[in-house]
């Protein structure tokens, strides 16, 4: 039992973004006194803080591009998911087909046929990345795969923090290299950080088919960590030795060589450890002291509005339902404008004065549709407008108009809630209103398909009437899905949520033949 509960921790992913918070805070702490204790002087400048508003400079126009030499952040603002779905697809394919291939990662693929998947891949469709890799070779879908991560513009340990891995495997004593490493994961930005432990995963699969595919995790990291360290760092730096003065015997620079095997070492460790290094130990959870708002738990149906004075649950909707009207009527009061890449949806924030991390956010569409059929695609039809969406239930029908519903979302992870639910369909001028929010019930304590508990602190839909049969959507939602720090919502959040309006809208669209009236 006692070795059991020491191996035990929190994963990444079930953390909330309040304890994101306290965790990177810690991890900052952590590494900047292992760096000082254990680096030579020359290497010991560890004054970075957490990251903060980078000056701007000049962003590249990524309009042509979809996948290859996208940041993580613009696929994940343009898709909502971190890892573009067609390598997802790639990683997934080569799981099931190649993992008996010796040499896999290791054995080049051919070049004339890398580049046609690469084209397919760049212009593929939803609907075709199930068969996309069908019929081709393991070695080219691979080489694919390497392409991908080495020809992203910030690579996948970012500049920043591939120094500070390299540098733990230089200087750092074996006995504290996991408690660095996590530490080192923890400062990587949110995307990039989802879409290490995704490789990561794929990669320690591959290595536990070794007696098949002689590819070790030694043998994988050699031949992956050119195409995820920053590229300066292991390869000649331009602030070594000048080309002029190196002398030239023919022999790799001693100081690049190093840094590759650390390089290496810091891969093999990862693909080896990701279990642990993805994991919190419970002693560092306790050390925090959490507060109520980090943890952010949802209350039981029969303490809701307990805080606020409201009588039961139905005075807490109704209370929501006035807040929804109001939020979604007044014009800009505290509602600050965030760009939107889908020029129908206009997205905006405001920060809550309650000590919780996360924004309100509003996104509004005009639909197709009058309130009473875009209110029953909403609560109805979930699977026709949110893509990651796996599996729902309704647990328990309060009334005609209100219920428990638990949903799971997939992506890259697997995010199960229950909430109370309610619509209502009798206010002024022909609105509707949609509540759901978080709640903890007996019989949802099982989650539907694994995974991590979201947090739905507030959701609401405002749907008005606006003429011609058409609606007006407004969507407000304060959500956890957990694993994620606040400024993963505060950059991305917003387009997720202009996703789902997007395909209501499209969902509503008529078609009309002939050219488009003027009128």
């Amino acid at each position: 039992q006692p070795s059991k509960k020491k191996d035990s921790g929190v994963q990444f992913a079930a953390l909330s973004c309040g304890q994101f918070q306290v965790i990177r805070k810690l991890a900052l702490v952590t590494l900047t006194g292992y760096m000082e204790r254990y680096c030579p002087t020359h290497r010991s400048g560890w004054n970075w803080e957490l990251p903060k508003f980078i000056k701007k400079i000049k962003t590249p126009d990524y309009k042509d591009k979809k996948v290859f030499g996208v940041p993580l952040l613009l696929v994940l603002q343009r898709t909502g998911h971190t890892l573009p779905t067609s390598i997802q697809q790639a990683l997934k394919w080569l799981k099931a087909n190649a993992l008996d291939q010796v040499g896999l990662f290791r054995k080049s693929g051919v070049k004339s046929r890398i580049f046609k998947i690469k084209g397919m891949v760049e212009g593929a469709k939803e609907t075709e990345l199930v068969t996309l890799f069908d019929g081709q070779q393991a070695y080219d879908v691979a080489d694919m795969v390497k392409q991908y991560f080495r020809e992203l513009p910030e690579s996948l340990l970012t500049s920043k923090m591939s120094e500070t891995f390299i540098a733990i495997f230089q200087h750092l004593p074996p006995e504290v290299r996991l408690d660095a490493v996590q530490s080192a994961v923890l400062l990587l930005p949110d995307e990039n950080r989802e879409v290490l432990y995704t490789l990561i995963v794929f990669l320690n699969q591959v290595s536990e088919c070794s007696m098949f595919n002689q590819m070790t995790a030694n043998n994988l990291a050699v031949c992956l960590a050119p195409s995820i360290f920053h590229g300066g760092i292991i390869s000649p730096r331009s602030n070594s030795v000048s080309p002029r003065r190196r002398k030239p015997t023919g022999l790799p620079d001693p100081r690049e060589l190093c840094e590759t095997k650390a390089s290496h070492e810091c891969l093999t460790f990862l693909i080896q450890n990701y279990r642990s290094v993805f994991m919190i130990p419970n002693e560092k959870m306790q050390r925090c002291k959490f507060s109520h708002l980090d943890e952010s738990r949802p209350v039981t149906l029969d303490t809701l509005g307990e805080d606020i004075q409201l009588h039961d649950w139905r005075g807490y909707l109704y209370e929501c339902t006035t807040a929804a009207i109001k939020e979604g009527r007044e014009k800009s009061r505290g509602w600050i404008s965030s760009p939107s890449l889908d020029s129908h949806v206009d997205i905006s924030y405001k920060k809550i004065g309650d000590g919780h991390p996360l924004r309100l956010w509003k996104c509004v569409v005009e639909v197709e549709a009058p309130p009473m059929e875009v209110l029953h695609h909403i609560v109805k039809e979930r699977q026709l407008w949110d893509t990651d969406l796996l599996k729902w239930r309704i647990i328990e029908q309060l009334d005609e108009k209100s219920e428990i519903f638990q949903y799971v979302c997939g992506g890259q992870s697997i995010t199960d809630y229950c909430v109370l639910r309610s619509w209502n369909t009798e206010l002024p001028r022909g609105a509707c209103v949609i509540v759901e929010t978080s709640i903890d019930h007996p019989d949802a304590t099982l989650l539907l398909l694994g995974g991590v508990r979201g947090v739905v602190l507030a959701s609401r839909y405002l749907i008005e009437p606006c003429g011609s049969g058409k609606s007006r959507i407004v969507h407000l939602a304060r959500v956890d899905a957990k694993g994620r720090t606040p400024e993963w919502y505060n950059k991305s959040y917003g387009h997720i949520c202009s996703h789902y309006l997007s395909a209501i809208r499209n969902f509503f669209k008529h078609v009309t033949q002939g050219p488009e009236s003027k009128v």
